[in-house]
């Protein structure tokens, strides 16, 4: 890790750079991909599928056999976590069902609005060096909750066409609608566009590498919403002399062994703290079967001094990380003043990898700093809001003239011309 004393406010966008995410070089390739999907649908699935993931497949569509095959295949200890963790995001997301309401903004003049859950959803769930069962979790059950009628799941297969029981037994508990072995490009493509085999969704979700997040980028442009710009994972703590930094290190570990282009921040008043946090690394370094990739990632991160609690406050926000830890004595207070996190983590015994799993908080946040205007997945995320109004003789009688008077002021008369008709009208109905 780069450590910074003191640095002055002029230094933060530098000191607080990300991994360089250019898509530039891979936005060609990535259109060509997506254009063929369209044009050919389930041959070229087929083909990127052959060409990419090694596994040559007839059928995409995860059958009911496999399912019930992976369901025999987890251990039962592990079974019963994934079944722990899906109750607790299950409580949690259930919480956030919106009330209606009706407000009478004018007498005769009512006006409401409904949630209303997107129709088809698809879930993206990458396979590469980890299986993201958890993934499924965090994007199934609010899609289930919101009562979105169709929800595609698309991942991709090992050489030999398979997918990680885990996977699959996962999407069984939140009920999913349909999986498809597919992975990569040709996955974003197959949902935004529809093809012979996978059905056409209204939006997107879920993580992936940089080109499966350039697809996503493209796609949102004129065919298809996706739930928010994404980028590596990234995570930064705030500490003081109450901290332990064992604890630091595992966190900062557990980020950073995400991938090589992950990103950790470490902002103390205490400068004991660094030196002991770095030592506790090490040793924990030796540990880890994915030490490589967390040492790649540890040249992107930073510790860094600060002169007091305020500033570190202020840094935090400046830096607007995905994940945030507070190890602090007077961890609410330092709470309160966060304005731009996607999720916050308080106190030495809560560990970032709660919110990854179990606690029931969901783990799908922004990154790359657009903590500072998108919030984290939630259940509103699988729905859309529809206003309603009604007005009576008596509301038009009351609002029609504000209504006159301001589209003449606009120089739109037929907008006026409605409302008169209806203010001099002697229909009753």
């Amino acid at each position: 890790m780069q450590i910074y004393n003191y640095p002055l406010f002029n230094t933060w966008p530098k000191i607080l750079s990300r991994p360089a995410n250019n898509y530039s070089s891979i936005n060609s390739t990535v259109r060509m991909i997506l254009d063929n999907v369209k044009k050919k649908g389930d041959t070229a699935v087929r083909d990127y599928t052959r060409r990419f993931d090694g596994a040559d497949l007839e059928e995409f569509r995860v059958s009911k056999d496999e399912m019930e095959n992976a369901a025999q295949m987890i251990e039962p200890k592990l079974k019963e976590a994934i079944q722990k963790a899906a109750k607790n995001i299950l409580a949690f997301h259930e919480i956030q069902k919106p009330p209606m309401r009706m407000i009478e903004t004018t007498p005769g003049v009512k006006c409401w609005q409904k949630s209303v859950p997107i129709d088809k959803v698809g879930l993206y769930i990458p396979g590469g060096s980890a299986p993201l069962f958890s993934t499924v979790l965090m994007l199934g059950i609010p899609a289930q909750i919101a009562g979105c009628k169709e929800i595609i799941l698309c991942t991709p297969p090992n050489e030999k066409g398979e997918i990680h029981p885990a996977i699959l037994f996962a999407a069984g508990l939140v009920e999913v609608s349909r999986i498809y072995k597919i992975g990569g490009v040709q996955a974003i493509g197959a949902m935004a566009y529809g093809t012979e085999t996978v059905p056409r969704v209204y939006k997107i979700f879920g993580p992936g590498n940089s080109w499966v997040t350039a697809a996503k980028q493209i796609v949102s442009v004129n065919d298809c919403a996706i739930d928010m710009p994404a980028g590596p994972s990234e995570l930064a703590i705030m500490a003081d002399e109450s901290a332990n930094p064992e604890f630091i290190a595992a966190d900062l570990l557990s980020q950073a062994e995400h991938g090589p282009d992950s990103q950790v921040i470490l902002v103390t008043t205490e400068e004991p703290l660094i030196t002991k946090v770095l030592q506790a690394i090490d040793r924990q370094m030796s540990e880890l079967p994915r030490a490589a990739i967390a040492t790649k990632a540890l040249e992107n991160s930073r510790a860094i001094l600060v002169n007091d609690e305020e500033q570190m406050v202020e840094l935090i926000n400046f830096y607007a990380p995905e994940h945030l830890i507070i190890a602090t004595r007077n961890t609410t207070n330092h709470a309160d003043r966060i304005t731009n996190a996607g999720s916050v983590f308080l106190g030495n015994f809560t560990p970032e990898s709660a919110g990854d799993y179990a606690s029931g908080t969901n783990h799908t946040l922004p990154t790359q700093g657009w903590a500072r205007s998108f919030s984290g997945l939630n259940l509103e995320s699988f729905c859309k809001k529809i206003t309603f109004q009604e007005i009576s003789r008596e509301g038009i009688q009351q609002l029609g003239p504000t209504i006159e008077a301001m589209a003449e002021g606009e120089l739109l008369f037929a907008h006026k011309n409605a409302a008169t008709l209806r203010i001099n009208s002697s229909d009753e109905s």
